[in-house]
């Protein structure tokens, strides 16, 4: 399906791994420019030569730098003032025992998790006003509607993401300006990848193996029963950028392989 945003300019946080990368690349399939962001500079500069390589007809640029710094921001800023497609991304995640967690750690993944994406979309969005157009999304997580207790920190701070989008859907009133919230579920990342390997060492385990064995238990209600590719949450976010998505505004659009038991 054609997509019909050829030519916009998108800015996708934490986008040389995981989750933002495979976004970065399904909007660059559908010609979008995109802004690759990441603090290693040799892997957003491998990302944006992949991109140029195999989308010619796009522009890609590197937007190197940790979002989470103001500094940073105001440079970003100042090389970027205007973007089609916000889409905020870069977040850290972490198991952690509540009884461990210093008010140092909380404080560190409101910053990262929420703050940062909170900067973006207070410099872009009334940009985005201006002209009237615009897509804004948040990548969240299961984990903000139904919080495991494995990492209560990050759980708090995708929660946030949901009330914060709602929040400012709230702002583009009868425009062709949209915010809304994207919650995946466990998925195949190289976060994820590490954290199987770690939690299942025997080198006599398959990948997959581990994968089965993680979601029979620690993902018991998933419908689909293996984790999410990234891609796939990557369509979503294409068709979520599209002019074919006005009508969702506010929205927590689940992609959780059917993780929550719950209707709504």
């Amino acid at each position: 399906m054609e997509m019909n945003i050829k030519g916009k300019t998108a800015l996708v946080t934490g986008s040389t791994k995981g989750i933002g990368k495979a976004i970065a690349i399904e909007l660059a399939k559908e010609g979008v420019n995109v802004l690759v962001n990441g603090r290693n500079k040799q892997e957003v500069t491998a990302l944006v030569t992949q991109l140029k390589e195999h989308f010619p007809e796009t522009t890609p640029q590197s937007a190197v730098g940790d979002i989470v710094s103001p500094e940073n921001r105001q440079s970003l800023f100042d090389t970027f003032p205007h973007v089609d497609i916000l889409v905020n991304n870069m977040g850290i995640f972490q198991p952690m025992a509540y009884e461990t967690i210093e008010d140092e750690t909380w404080e560190k993944f409101f910053r990262t998790n929420v703050l940062a994406a909170n900067s973006l979309v207070k410099f872009y969005l009334p940009k985005m006003l201006k002209v009237n157009f615009g897509r804004i999304i948040f990548i969240a997580s299961e984990e903000a509607v139904m919080p495991s207790g494995e990492m209560p920190q990050y759980s708090m701070t995708k929660t946030m993401q949901l009330s914060l989008a709602k929040s400012l859907s709230k702002l583009t009133k009868g425009t062709q300006v949209t915010v809304n919230t994207i919650m995946p579920g466990s998925t195949m990342t190289e976060g994820v990848r590490d954290m199987l390997e770690k939690m299942y060492p025997d080198p006599a385990m398959s990948l997959a193996d581990k994968e089965k064995l993680f979601m029979a238990n620690n993902r018991p209600l998933s419908q689909i029963q293996r984790l999410i590719d990234p891609s796939e949450i990557g369509r979503l976010a294409a068709f979520i950028s599209s002019p074919y998505a006005t009508a969702f505004s506010g929205a927590a659009i689940r992609m959780d392989g059917g993780m929550v038991p719950t209707i709504v």
